[in-house]
């Protein structure tokens, strides 16, 4: 039955059902989160809406629904680049803790006075190579597209949750980068197209903060020891997000072969 703002379909699950209920109370906790919670606590509850939307696809009614409409080709093709830029995500979350590692056994071969200038010359080129990989993958953000395809209810919450999900892997990148909060405020007008009123911007002023890891090449007399406990630190928050991208990487997966599935019913 059709209401003044969707096109429901007959076979589609009412609005009371635990699947639809789990979807909207995720997508709602997005819409009212704080700029303050922490970028590993977002990737854990988009680890857990794609759980609930993945339930949600598992549905035969919902399968039905998808297999019927057209635009179940775009939902396919945003999941597809999602994957990749996770992807591309934890490869960047792994050199970066990689680059840390070496440094922090450089400073502690030399009893925590100092590491060598090869070695520091080693750490500031990984990181060059780091943040041009974090602005090519800002980058490819461009091609998602949030033009409605339908009213759709199911489509309407797909790309909902697609947007808060480009919101997220940008502040991870942002973090990784090692940009403040200040260097980071870029506008996101392509992604507020899709719905000004359900999708919001996620700035990198959480708990974690990675700046510590941009060591200039040049820094003499570098207090070693603060160094090492600043890495130290820097590494645990950095293994915390690649946990986090991981378990959101393996729900993205689950997500895309359930509508492949949905695309054979």
């Amino acid at each position: 039955m059709a209401t003044a703002n969707h096109s429901r379909s007959n076979s589609f699950p009412s609005q009371s059902h635990p699947a639809i209920e789990c979807v909207e109370d995720h997508l709602c906790r997005f819409r009212a989160d704080s700029e303050s919670t922490s970028v590993c606590s977002k990737l854990a509850s988009l680890r857990n809406l794609h759980e609930c939307i993945n339930d949600l696809i598992q549905m035969p009614s919902v399968q039905q629904t998808l297999s019927q409409g057209n635009w179940i080709n775009e939902l396919l093709e945003g999941s597809l680049k999602l994957v990749d830029l996770c992807a591309i995500s934890r490869e960047i979350v792994s050199l970066t803790k990689e680059s840390v590692q070496d440094l922090e056994s450089s400073i502690r071969r030399n009893k925590a006075e100092t590491a060598t200038s090869a070695d520091i010359s080693a750490y500031v080129a990984s990181r060059k190579q780091i943040a041009k990989m974090v602005n090519k993958s800002i980058k490819t953000l461009k091609s998602f597209d949030h033009k409605s395809a339908t009213d759709n209810e199911l489509w309407t919450m797909m790309k909902e949750a697609e947007s808060h999900d480009l919101s997220v892997l940008k502040s991870v990148l942002i973090l990784l980068s090692g940009e403040n909060e200040k260097s980071s405020k870029t506008s996101w007008s392509l992604l507020s197209k899709f719905t000004t009123q359900t999708s919001r911007v996620y700035s990198v002023s959480g708990a974690e903060d990675l700046s510590s890891l941009n060591i200039q090449k040049s820094t003499k007399n570098m207090d070693c020891k603060n160094m090492l406990k600043q890495l130290k630190s820097s590494e645990m928050i950095i293994q915390e997000i690649e946990q986090g991208l991981e378990a959101l990487f393996r729900s993205l997966l689950k997500n895309r072969v359930s509508l492949l599935n949905a695309l054979s019913h």
